[in-house]
């Protein structure tokens, strides 16, 4: 199989497609909130059914989407779930021209931006390994997770500045065609991937084997076991603070759509810095160092949202700043923690269980999403917003709690296999493989 170095211009066009995808995705996520708060008026319970509308595709095909994947070329998949996002985003303002846009063709578009979101995600990390050689994973995470940043950072203000020009679901228009010229770039960009061939015997497993392969392949992984985990819990309050932050922006404490956009982009610049620390960090700390670390940093700064509307009748401007500062600091400490574990993943995991893996992980960790997202509207609805919001601080320290251990067990199953090596023939060689100084290596996420 070819592979293409991180500094070829076949990777620099890679690497712009999925800017311009994280560029398009951070707009079309704040379109679709202040789509449904602005406009159409939406009562809490919408908005949390809204996001859950998002989100729940992981539970549905999450699953076998990532035995899907491993048996499609990836960067066809990405190129289709591009154009697919595309065409249903532009049903909003379409549907706004003719005057027929409800809250329910949101949902509708939730859940089939989310469904295709699905198939982009788990392909474009299982893709890095197939495009760069082994020694270029940890660079070539780094630069999307960058870049990813960096769009992220101008995608909120600039969907902020649009929404005081033109209407919310207009703004959904950059989101189409951020999608359409990436799904371009994704066209001239060149690989080595084969398509996988059947399994021996004349003809393919089952796709329950398949998807049975990857759970097995996370169950068993000890260090891919613990981190599964820990962003299952983390992801859960983070779904439940997420939601409720553009009511809490725009009602509670009477922000307009150009402030929670600038809030976003705060967040965004927080996660360059997060980007730029963390191979730094991982080169002076172990693994398990900086992704404890980085998820209590995380939900120590969770508590700026409420802190936010505490102070908020003492003065929006400072209410203001403790937004921005908070998640500032929030996203410089989930990228510590992300830049860590997705390579340490990836290195982890054989190369034909990438998307099978990407995606039973991603099957707990974005599963977590949809019901947080509805407790989070029942929450809100119960006991208010800002109760709500100290429920999800309070939980969000809770997510260190399963890696506190991962370097142990990543020095004790180094040794193990050494002893077992003569018994183990399946595909558990990848264990020593991560004990080895793969941490050594820059590592990023997307």
């Amino acid at each position: 199989m070819s592979t293409y170095s991180v500094g070829s211009a076949n990777f620099g066009r890679f690497w712009f497609g999925q800017t311009l995808f994280g560029f398009g995705t951070r707009i079309g996520t704040l379109g679709l909130s202040v789509t449904a708060v602005g406009p159409l008026d939406a009562n809490t319970r919408q908005v949390g059914v809204l996001a859950a509308a998002s989100t729940v595709c992981y539970l549905v095909i999450g699953l076998p989407a990532g035995a899907w994947v491993d048996r499609m070329p990836k960067r066809r998949t990405m190129m289709w779930a591009a154009l697919t996002r595309c065409l249903t985003i532009l049903v909003i303002p379409v549907l706004l021209l003719t005057g027929d846009l409800r809250i329910e063709v949101l949902y509708a578009v939730a859940v089939v931006v989310g469904v295709v979101s699905v198939f982009l995600d788990v392909a474009s990390q299982s893709y890095v390994p197939v495009l760069v050689p082994e020694e270029d994973i940890g660079a070539a995470n780094a630069r999307l997770e960058a870049t990813a940043q960096v769009s992220a950072l101008g995608g909120p203000a600039v969907a902020g500045l649009l929404m005081r020009v033109v209407s919310a679901p207009v703004v959904m228009l950059v989101d189409a065609l951020a999608h359409l010229v990436g799904l371009l770039s994704l066209g001239v960009t060149r690989d080595g991937e084969r398509r996988p061939a059947p399994e021996e015997g004349g003809g393919r497993r089952h796709l329950t084997a398949d998807i049975g392969e990857g759970l097995r392949f996370v169950r068993d992984q000890p260090v891919v076991r613990r981190l599964a985990v820990s962003m299952g819990v983390s992801n859960f309050f983070a779904t439940l603070v997420s939601t409720l932050v553009p009511v809490l922006v725009m009602r509670t404490i009477g922000f307009d759509s150009f402030v929670l956009g600038l809030v976003m982009t705060c967040g965004a610049a927080g996660g360059v810095v997060g980007a730029l620390l963390a191979p730094r960090a991982r080169k002076r700390f172990s693994a398990g160092a900086v992704m404890s670390c980085g998820l209590l940093m995380a939900a120590l700064f969770t508590v700026a949202n409420p802190l936010a509307a505490a102070v908020s009748p003492h003065g929006k401007v400072l209410a203001g700043a403790v937004l921005l500062v908070g998640e500032f600091g929030l996203t410089v400490g989930a990228l510590l923690f992300n830049v860590t574990q997705v390579s340490l993943r990836q290195s982890l995991c054989p190369k034909h269980l990438l998307g099978r893996m990407n995606a039973s992980v991603r099957f707990v960790v974005w599963g977590s999403m949809p019901p947080a997202a509805l407790v989070a509207g029942w929450l809100g609805s119960a006991i208010g917003v800002v109760g709500a919001l100290w429920v999800g601080v309070v939980g969000s320290v809770a997510t260190v709690l399963p890696i506190l251990a991962v370097d142990r067990v990543m020095a004790a199953s180094s040794a193990a296999p050494r002893t077992q090596e003569p018994q183990t023939q399946e595909p558990q060689t990848q264990e020593p493989k991560a004990q080895e100084p793969k941490a050594q290596e820059p590592k990023a996420a997307r």
